[in-house]
């Protein structure tokens, strides 16, 4: 039979292990790998299981192990899916995948509060099915591999500007997500390490600038409770998406506060993004369609 478990630090409240029963009514072991030791994690995958999940602070150091990449980890450099076929470890980002979906639903979202009812010119509503490289599910729009002049003409089509905070494994996966939609992503993190990247200090202008925010550091950061009321555009749609489902910084009350002033505030929980990257993940492991209700019913 088959075994599949995760990796990474701390883990022990992770919900994938009742998603993965959940998803497959319990007929494939799924089991928490937990230790700060990454080398100690990898050997126990290599000795007992058919594929992992990774998760933090893992994700970089499980893609530098593969053997094949998929398209989506050559572009973000990090994995969060590791199995084992007869050619080697494979990596894929269900990451990327899981957050192309929650995108999509925002970009309706988005769509929907427009003035009038006016429809933005999005690759989803320009119509075009999903399409699979190497194996993996793509949705329409800019797929892993486009160039930097392709991707400018769709974003110059789109005129959707996505702010990314939190460049780890989860936040590359957000990025490139966003850019393969077809929009402009600002990207900002606490640490600057290459060029193009805006730091925290203008966090308050860019939240301001930005029709979707992916918001993927652990905890708040201090800029979050220095937006006042012109920084949440009045009328003008926006959506925000958290990747940390357990703890999010983006509290109710906050978000109360935030809708008071723009009621076209549309906020998505990580929880979402779990279940979606758990979604293709998990399909990707076994070759088979999860059950997605049984496993909505779980979070």
């Amino acid at each position: 039979m088959k075994r599949f478990g995760l990796i990474g630090h701390p883990i022990a409240h992770s919900l994938s292990p009742a998603l993965f029963k959940a998803g497959y009514d319990g007929r494939y072991p799924y089991e928490l790998i937990e230790t700060t030791d990454f080398e100690e994690a990898y050997s126990r995958f290599l000795e007992g299981y058919d594929g992992i999940n990774v998760t933090a602070p893992f994700k970089e150091l499980a893609f530098a192990k593969a053997d094949i990449l998929s398209e989506e980890c050559k572009v973000i450099k990090a994995t969060n899916l590791l199995v084992k076929t007869p050619e080697g470890i494979k990596a894929y980002n269900s990451d990327y995948l899981g957050v192309q979906l929650c995108l999509q639903e925002m970009l309706l979202s988005l769509s929907g509060d427009m003035p009038g009812g006016e429809k933005r010119a999005t690759p989803l509503a320009a119509g075009g099915g999903a399409h699979e490289v190497g194996g993996v599910l793509f949705l329409p729009g800019i797929s892993p591999g486009t160039t930097d002049s392709e991707k400018a003409d769709k974003e110059s089509d789109n005129h959707l500007k996505a702010l990314v905070i939190g460049l780890g494994g989860a936040g590359k996966a957000a990025a490139a997500a966003a850019e393969s939609l077809g929009m402009e992503v600002v990207r900002m993190n606490r640490t600057i390490k290459e060029n193009g990247i805006r730091p925290l200090s203008d966090f308050r202008e860019c939240f301001r600038e930005a029709d979707m925010v992916i918001y993927n550091i652990p905890g708040p950061i201090p800029q979050l409770d220095e937006l006042a009321e012109e920084d949440l555009t009045p009328e003008k749609p926006k959506a925000i998406l958290e990747a940390n489902y357990k703890n999010p910084s983006f509290t109710e009350d906050m978000i109360r506060w935030m809708t008071s002033i723009n009621p076209l505030i549309r906020y998505t929980s990580g929880r979402k993004w779990l279940l979606y990257q758990a979604l293709t993940g998990y399909e990707i492991f076994t070759g088979k369609k999860p059950d997605l209700q049984r496993m909505s019913d779980v979070l």
